[in-house]
């Protein structure tokens, strides 16, 4: 499928509807670099694994 054909459907779309598409297709679009929260977030989720590990699945109180 070609970029032509995805955006001949977009200008199917109904009005009501774009906003959901919208967020359907940024989904895919990749970003060249981490923003600088998403890297804080990474080392503060290392370093939380490293000083305290995980939790398995079968420990978890799900009820």
């Amino acid at each position: 499928m070609s970029k032509e054909v995805l955006k001949g459907l977009i200008d199917l779309i109904d009005d009501n509807d774009t906003e959901t598409i919208f967020r359907v297709l940024i989904r895919f679009v990749s970003e060249d670099k981490p923003l600088p929260d998403e890297i804080e977030a990474i080392i503060r989720a290392d370093k939380s694994i490293a000083e305290n590990g995980t939790v398995s699945y079968e420990t978890v109180d799900w009820g």
